[in-house]
């Protein structure tokens, strides 16, 4: 096919921007969406709620390797490159819990499904700055790109358990049925993102790859102090909310007495929202407000948790989580302003700032297994 041809089968970049937004949402929800299900699979697969918890961490062991080992593969290989495969693991991930119905087979998603969710966190928000920049190249420091990728990120995570807790709630056979949604939603983002721009310059990125090993992250002078601790709070934060998202179905079910799969993915749906409505709204603070608002709202709301759970009241629980993943969303914002300093190549067309949304994922492995900390980052600035 001649390139201009097949040219005209691309979608325009302002089109491309929004094809992104919605496959990264689906993908991050496919991520969550296990959330209300577990009771379903501890009954089929006959396990408890450690063997949960080894299946999250499976997730966060393939996330971890994904992003931090792959991630930076966008800037020399193209984002739709590395966004195409994202969705495809995907894909693959539900298939293996389609057919392969066993533990093995659930541990085996688990890890597809971290991998396929690095793979995008790492190189989707960078994907929707380079493609807004190719729509308005005039607007420099628009905050557009990465208010939806926040809201594309966290959005999705909070999106995943509501969804999947309807269908256990409504729809027959809801192990298969949740999948076969979310294989579907994803084949057709798949379709999306093919029809989307490159927007990396391949040919240069060749030239700098030869003339140029990798960048690595450097403090700002004296940011030492303040980086360490944004990000022991960002890594705390998530480490407790990993907690309450894997095993908020066994509470719900055991302390708060409520069968619903509806209320555990509502639970779920209003901590991830929470996070997500936190960074929008509060998130262009100032550096050190930001974290003391995060670091007060968070406690709040494990305390208000656990009073929840000692006096079992469902609404006061459903409140107490909407707070805890309010602080716990300004924290990894915090942890993402932290004075970090990517240097890049001259004229590298294919980076751009790293945004909180795209690196979630990196706080959340940290403190769910024992990856060792890393030097190097998936994206770089522009």
């Amino acid at each position: 096919m001649p390139p201009r041809a097949a040219a005209r089968r691309r979608a325009s970049h302002a089109t491309g921007f929004w094809f992104v937004a919605v496959a990264f949402t689906v993908l991050m929800a496919f991520g969550t969406a296990p959330t209300p299900l577990w009771p379903l699979y501890e009954a089929r697969d006959h396990f408890g709620a450690t063997t949960v918890t080894v299946a999250y961490a499976s997730m966060v062991v393939g996330a971890t390797g994904a992003f931090l080992g792959l991630g930076h593969l966008s800037d020399r290989l193209g984002r739709r490159r590395i966004i195409v495969p994202a969705l495809l693991v995907g894909i693959v991930a539900s298939l293996v819990l389609i057919v392969w119905r066993d533990l093995p087979g659930l541990i085996a998603d688990r890890i597809l499904n971290g991998v396929g969710l690095g793979l995008m966190a790492s190189t989707a928000t960078t994907y929707l700055h380079d493609l807004h920049h190719e729509v308005r190249p005039e607007r420099t420091g628009s905050v557009l790109p990465g208010l939806v990728a926040t809201a594309a990120n966290l959005g999705g995570l909070a999106s995943g358990p509501l969804i999947a807790g309807a269908v256990a709630e409504w729809l027959p056979a809801p192990l298969i049925t949740a999948q076969v949604i979310f294989t579907l939603a994803m084949a057709v983002c798949l379709a999306l993102v093919l029809c989307t721009p490159e927007t990396v310059d391949l040919d240069l990125d060749l030239e700098l790859r030869v003339a140029r090993p990798p960048s690595r992250f450097v403090l700002h002078p004296g940011g030492r102090r303040a980086f360490g601790a944004a990000g022991a709070l960002g890594a705390f934060a998530f480490a407790i909310l990993g907690l309450i998202s894997s095993l908020g179905a066994s509470v719900l079910h055991g302390s708060l007495h409520t069968d619903s799969h509806l209320v555990v993915g509502l639970a779920a749906f209003l901590m991830f929202g929470s996070a997500a409505a936190a960074q929008l709204v509060l998130g262009r603070l100032p550096l050190p407000r930001l974290l003391t608002v995060g670091a007060v709202v968070f406690p709040v709301g494990l305390v208000l948790c656990a009073v929840a759970l000692h006096h079992p009241s469902l609404w006061f629980y459903l409140v107490a989580v909407s707070l805890s993943g309010a602080g716990s969303g300004l924290l990894f914002k915090g942890a993402s302003n932290a004075p970090v300093q990517w240097p890049s190549p001259p004229h590298a067309r294919g980076s751009s700032p790293c945004s909180s949304s795209s690196r979630t994922w990196e706080w959340a492995c940290r403190p769910s297994c024992s990856a060792s900390p890393c030097g190097t980052s998936p994206c770089r600035p522009r």
